[in-house]
């Protein structure tokens, strides 16, 4: 049986992440933990986060869950969701936080110069709701998943990778940005898969049986 940890630092859409992948891998078992030993001890890591970078960071700290994180990400298949994409990189502008460095490059707040549609009106910041997300590159996860498929965001930050072969996908709100980052067994992306329907689910089912 496929074992999935589900990293739980108190900060994430744990139930929907969790129902999510039962339902693409119903003979899986899916952990929803703060133990590090389970989540070493799991074949794949979800690192899913919401709210604040600076919270997010002290909250994975204080429950000691940094170590087992980074090992995950050097040895499993390893799939980020959100603020679990952010935490990846080096720094984020939000609060000047250290993230854990395992991609090199920035976290940004999205500008509000360049917050404008096409036709010159107002973009909310944060950017929450549908957009389309564009491949960059092939990977296992985007498997039987159409270019240009929408899926669900709320985000007020942005990755800005310091590789350009990081980006496996990008949206546009205002102008491109990436969403999707990959490195071999890593992926990991803005958008909530969790909540994004039939798209969101794919990519979820192809993580469940990726072999990187």
């Amino acid at each position: 049986m496929t074992s999935i940890a589900v990293i739980d630092y108190g900060m994430g859409n744990l139930r929907s992440v969790s129902k999510a992948l039962e339902h693409v891998a119903p003979d899986a078992e899916v952990l929803v933990t703060s133990d590090s030993e389970l989540v070493r001890r799991a074949e794949r890591v979800v690192f899913p986060g919401q709210g604040a970078m600076p919270d997010c960071m002290r909250e994975m700290d204080a429950r000691g869950l940094r170590p087992a994180v980074l090992e995950a990400a050097r040895t499993k298949p390893f799939l980020g969701i959100c603020i679990g994409l952010q935490m990846l990189f080096e720094r984020s502008e939000e609060g000047d936080t250290p993230g854990l460095g395992v991609f090199p490059g920035r976290v940004k707040r999205f500008p509000p110069e360049a917050m404008k549609d096409a036709q010159g009106g107002r973009l909310k910041v944060p950017h929450m709701g549908w957009n389309e997300v564009m491949q960059a590159e092939p990977h296992a996860l985007w498997r039987g998943i159409a270019d240009g498929n929408r899926y669900y965001f709320v985000h007020s930050f942005y990755v800005e990778a310091g590789k350009a072969d990081l980006v496996a996908g990008y949206s546009v709100y205002g102008f491109p940005f990436t969403c999707a980052v990959a490195q071999d067994n890593i992926f990991a992306v803005q958008f909530h898969p969790e909540k994004s329907q039939t798209a969101g689910l794919a990519l979820l089912s192809n993580f469940v049986t990726w072999k990187p």
